[in-house]
């Protein structure tokens, strides 16, 4: 998974581009006008900080990726060169250079400050100009960076004072989770998951190659700043299932993004799943039915229930879900049309006030739609008849409401004949030879509904 918005071109995760050249070279092609300064400059594919006291962290094991977008007044001839120098702040007279030659101007240019002039703990400034030929812009404002190669070295400790770990919790109320830095002094928030993997973080590159970088905190379903450097911080989540064991996976973050280890914090959800009743005991297929859903009892003391979710492969006319809203005591009615050729299966799970879902329960009914075959010359599983000898067979339904059969000797082509009186039908057939055949039929309702098939088989003498 990874963090920020569907990139255009790339995802920068964030870590350094291959080393440019260390030297100060000018560009084999100038670009006619005056070079201009760098517009658009970051690091790390990060943001640039160009206050002091407020450098962006960032981790440079493999070198530190700076850039810009180079300038010139007339882009006729657009290729320009940027030289990127860097120095420590407490040695201004320490500077490394870099420089990228034969740059388009309107597009980032990025270079990477070697890693070995960048040493961890140690806050940086940086700046950028445009060269062409022997002419070149004014420095950009200066950049500042502190490098940190090293992620937090303990993990974070996970406590729950609504769900401890070691007993069967009553489902309903948010589970309040508190996420500590354990010691660790550089901690600045957390990534946390119901799942194991947890989300990357990294930056969508956009037009022209300038990233686009987000504040990973800005999204609250897997991040949650610390409430100081070092601190901790408190969450309010709804599991993602309504009950049995849970697992949350939390890392802590120091400022530069780099993760601690993995830990996790499991704990136990009793059931909260709702009842449901039809109004009859055996509903029939394709009548309307009414049903009563009812919340668990603890449930709904905790915080009520204000809606159910209904799920079925074929009372809802597909597999679709429906919401039914639910009264002030939490109970809810609608009708449903039970039509799965099959039998019927109804998933429901609800809804609390405060956002809880609980698990789900299940309804279910079993039906036989298939229609009635009988033949006095041909029995089913039995002989008779032979050759050339006709034999008739009749189609009579088990529910109600059809219309016509459909159906076909040995694979042949199928055919659909109108049901008559009773709603059943009868056909001739007579065989062309002797040996085993059968015979597949299905019925179809006045709504245009095919139902189960069913196979007749018998011998011919």
């Amino acid at each position: 998974m990874s963090f920020g918005t569907r990139p255009r071109a790339v995802l920068a995760v964030l870590g350094p581009l291959g080393l440019v050249l260390a030297t100060a070279a000018s560009p084999a092609n100038a670009a006619s006008g005056t070079p201009t300064t760098p517009t658009q400059l970051f690091n790390g594919y990060r943001n640039c900080s160009t206050d002091a006291d407020r450098p962006t962290y960032l981790g440079a094991r493999d070198g530190l990726v700076v850039e810009g977008i180079p300038g010139a007044t007339d882009t006729t001839d657009p290729r320009v060169g940027v030289r990127y120098q860097a120095w420590p702040v407490t040695d201004p007279t320490n500077i490394t250079t870099v420089t990228r030659d034969h740059e388009t101007v309107g597009d980032e240019a990025p270079g990477t400050l070697p890693a070995d002039a960048l040493a961890d703990g140690e806050t940086y400034a940086w700046q950028a100009q445009t060269v062409s030929g022997d002419t070149a812009s004014d420095w950009s404002a200066p950049c500042y960076v502190t490098i940190d190669n090293t992620g937090p070295a303990d993990v974070p400790t996970v406590s729950s004072p609504n769900y401890p770990p070691d007993a069967w919790n009553q489902g309903g109320e948010p589970v309040e989770f508190t996420l500590d830095a354990n010691g660790v002094d550089d901690v600045a928030g957390f990534e946390f998951s119901w799942q194991s993997d947890l989300p990357v973080i990294g930056t969508s590159i956009g037009d022209h190659g300038i990233p686009q970088p987000v504040d990973p905190y800005a999204d609250t379903r897997y991040f949650k700043r610390a409430d100081t450097l070092g601190g901790s911080a408190t969450l309010s989540l709804i599991p993602p299932t309504g009950s049995g064991v849970m697992t949350l996976w939390v890392q802590s973050l120091d400022r530069a993004y780099h993760a601690s280890a993995r830990t996790s914090y499991t704990f136990r959800v009793s059931s909260t799943t709702p009842t449901v009743t039809p109004d009859v005991p055996s509903p029939q297929y394709g009548k309307p039915t009414m049903f009563t859903f009812r919340p668990d009892a603890a449930l709904q003391s905790t915080s009520p229930v204000v809606s159910y979710s209904v799920r079925s492969d074929g009372a809802l006319g597909g597999d679709r879900t429906v919401e039914v809203p639910a009264g002030a005591d939490g109970t809810a009615r609608t009708e449903l049309t039970l039509d799965g050729i099959y039998g019927e299966r109804l998933w429901v799970t609800s809804k609390s006030a405060n956002g809880w879902v609980s698990d789900k329960t299940s309804w279910g009914i079993d039906y036989d739609t298939t229609p009635t075959v009988t033949s006095d010359v041909y029995p089913e599983n039995g002989s008779g008849g032979g050759a050339g000898v006709p034999g008739a067979f009749t189609f009579a339904p088990k529910v109600k409401g059809i219309v016509s059969y459909t159906y076909s000797f040995n694979g042949d082509p199928e055919v659909t004949v109108p049901a008559g009186a009773h709603h059943a039908a009868r056909v001739d057939w007579t065989p062309p030879s002797s040996g085993f055949a059968y015979l597949t039929v299905h019925a179809t309702t006045r709504s245009g509904a095919q139902l189960a098939p069913y196979d007749y088989f018998f011998d011919v003498n």
